[in-house]
């Protein structure tokens, strides 16, 4: 497996993150994974192993250098193990695609390239984002050309692939999203905050616009999460004097549940998402959700069933914050639809069907 920097920082610290609880049950189906990382400032060591068969491969060299790393860990392993499938999780600026065709061609293992979401598609939150979007509707086809098979999360980046130039016969839907239902489940606990916003404090995740909801509404609010701009956000809600919790980074599943049942409704106003799987986590503990029409959002929330589709505009976010906060009835019953709607999410149904469909490649 050749993955990206935010998974595998998750991996080798403390924080069990979602690339952490897919391993967790995705290892039961194969003899030994190897998994090959970019650089990883805190991490100290070379190699770590968890679970007792998933090896973690962290490269000391530059980013910049990442292909060649790749090549060349993955030729080491290669004659020690003599592994029978790659699986690449590729995004721009497509170091991890190049680094698996030079591979291809040494040691002529397939490869399947897994596509989570498109940067800046639907919309894009900054030019770096746009750029990559273009960079991907150019490239993406010459990218993919090797590879045996091109996962997707939803059908919107199948079809924004295919129009870019891959055969629909190579493109495979694979959602990624996969909840603990016996984590992620109803409690019995006293609604604390209005509004809760999880995920990573970038310009992507919409949290501005979270910001600028809870600003309108006056209400009470909780952001869970890390990142650059966390400082910028920190300000601000001291700036406008917001009731506005920052709880930083949760541990683990349980913890996010445990806010998410403290709270009345998820906000996620992304700009452009693969998923998102915390959209099913709040579904499955019978929280509503107003969420962007990014990744699987659209079938997610079809015809109100759990939640609304929001617009990137905090006047109807607020809109439709209100509404529900003000309209009891309804607002049990799309917290009772949500959890209907999250059932098909099982985590070890949804891993297990993952692991036999690229079984079926080798």
């Amino acid at each position: 497996m050749i993955t990206g920097l935010g998974s595998v920082e998750g991996l080798v610290s403390e924080k069990k993150g979602a690339f952490y609880n897919t391993l967790e049950e995705f290892h039961k189906y194969w003899e030994r994974i190897d998994i090959i990382s970019p650089k990883v400032k805190s991490q100290k060591s070379d190699v770590k192993c968890l679970f007792g068969n998933v090896y973690i491969h962290v490269s000391r060299w530059p980013l910049l250098l990442h292909p060649i790393w790749f090549l060349k860990k993955g030729i080491e392993i290669y004659q020690k193990q003599k592994f029978d499938l790659m699986t690449v999780h590729e995004y721009p600026p497509f170091y991890n695609g190049i680094g698996a065709r030079l591979l291809w061609q040494r040691i002529r293992v397939p490869y399947i390239l897994e596509i989570f979401h498109i940067p800046g598609y639907p919309e894009f939150s900054n030019p770096k984002e746009f750029i990559y979007r273009y960079l991907v509707k150019i490239f993406i086809s010459y990218d993919a050309s090797r590879a045996k098979m091109v996962r997707v999360m939803n059908t919107d980046v199948g079809n924004f692939l295919e129009l870019s130039g891959i055969l629909k016969s190579k493109l495979v839907l694979i959602p990624a999203i996969y909840v603990d239902l016996e984590v992620f489940k109803p409690m019995v606990l006293s609604k604390e905050y209005d509004l809760i916003f999880i995920g990573r404090l970038e310009s992507n995740k919409g949290v501005d616009l979270f910001i600028e909801t809870v600003k309108k509404l006056n209400c009470k609010a909780i952001i869970v999460g890390q990142g650059s701009l966390y400082n910028k956000i920190k300000s601000d809600i001291k700036g406008y004097k917001l009731n506005v919790v920052i709880h930083g980074f949760a541990q683990d599943s349980r913890e996010i549940s445990e806010l998410l049942n403290k709270s009345k409704i998820l906000v996620m106003p992304s700009y452009n998402e693969g998923g998102p799987r915390v959209v099913v986590e709040a579904m499955a503990c019978g929280v509503p959700v107003l969420a962007t029409p990014v990744g699987i959002v659209p079938e997610l929330l079809k015809n109100d069933s759990g939640g609304e589709i929001i617009a990137w505009d905090a006047k109807d976010i607020v809109q439709k914050a209100e509404g529900l906060l003000g309209d009891s009835d309804r607002y049990n019953k799309l917290s009772n639809m949500a959890v209907e709607m999250a059932k098909p999410f099982e985590r070890k149904v949804a891993i297990e069907n993952y692991a036999r469909q690229i079984q079926k490649l080798i």
